[in-house]
């Protein structure tokens, strides 16, 4: 359902972006200058191309991430430590509400956890070993609790869709400003006889990487949001103090590695060196979120 009503958002936008070009006569300014481009078929396009991918990743995540990760499944429990884990995760995922994730461990010596998946009922809840070995029980179960809440919020879903809205968007607008370069400013092609200069090329792909950037810091913003409810989850279903010695655990954690790709989204350590391009909040942010929290 989460996923059926996001995708209708989507087409509502793309419907009212497409409406509010033909009131603006766009099109037409852009036939005046020599480009013939049917914008709604470009903004259809641009939706298939950049919502794909998104989707692709999203169904491949548990995939990817037991592969890329080196996650060791638990299936069924070889000493105290993996049953305790298995039993921890299915109470905090009763009182979520959710159906039992897959549970699994994978060899790092940087405290960190991940979840991810393509539903709530079907998710995978990984921690490391280093998380392990430097957390007590307790701030595991509240690491736990926050990947569990990340299940429980849908952020799996709702973040790769997000990435599917802007990719749309970033292929629009630079097929957009390719096209407005090479035919208007540097009237390269003979609309005639079609085809593309240079400067369509050129602009297109200047214009990717500039709105990628500028996506990354939309995303990313989203995913510091996340964060904070995934914090005040994870109290909830562990205990507020729990959940703020988990962080501060972290914090006295010696410089934790970033997990790869769309794992650092959904993972318990903070990283990154600007903040604009940080997947977490600072660490110190979401003691004083929980420290707050009534």
């Amino acid at each position: 359902m989460r996923i059926l009503l996001f995708l209708l958002t989507n087409a509502a936008v793309l419907l009212l972006i497409s409406v509010i070009f033909h009131f603006l006569g766009l099109g037409n300014v852009l036939r005046q200058n020599g480009v013939n481009l049917d914008l709604n078929s470009l903004l259809l396009y641009s939706a298939v191309i950049g919502m794909s991918g998104s989707f692709i990743s999203l169904v491949m995540s548990k995939w990817m991430a037991k592969h890329s990760m080196g996650v060791f499944v638990i299936e069924q429990p070889s000493n105290a430590t993996e049953q305790w884990l298995l039993e921890t995760v299915r109470r905090l995922a009763q009182n979520a509400g959710i159906g039992m994730p897959e549970v699994g461990i994978f060899d790092s010596p940087d405290p960190n956890a991940f979840a991810t998946g393509m539903s709530k009922n079907s998710a995978l809840v990984a921690v490391s070993t280093g998380l392990l070995h430097h957390m007590d029980a307790d701030a595991v179960e509240a690491v736990l609790g926050h990947e569990i809440s990340h299940v429980a919020n849908g952020d799996m879903v709702t973040l790769g869709l997000l990435q599917g809205v802007v990719n749309t968007f970033v292929i629009f607008f630079a097929k957009i400003i390719g096209f407005f370069v090479d035919r208007v400013l540097l009237r390269s092609a003979d609309d005639e006889r079609g085809g593309y200069g240079p400067g369509y090329f050129i602009a297109e792909m200047v214009a990717q990487i500039l709105l990628s950037i500028l996506a990354t810091m939309i995303v990313m913003w989203f995913s510091r949001y996340r964060e904070f409810r995934a914090d005040a989850g994870g109290a909830k279903l562990a205990g507020r103090d729990k959940m703020i010695n988990a962080l501060r655990a972290l914090q006295r954690a010696h410089d934790p590695q970033p997990l790869p790709g769309e794992m650092a989204a959904f993972g318990i350590n903070a990283g990154g060196v600007s903040k604009l391009f940080m997947s977490h909040p600072p660490l110190e942010e979401r003691i004083e979120a929980l420290r707050n929290a009534r």
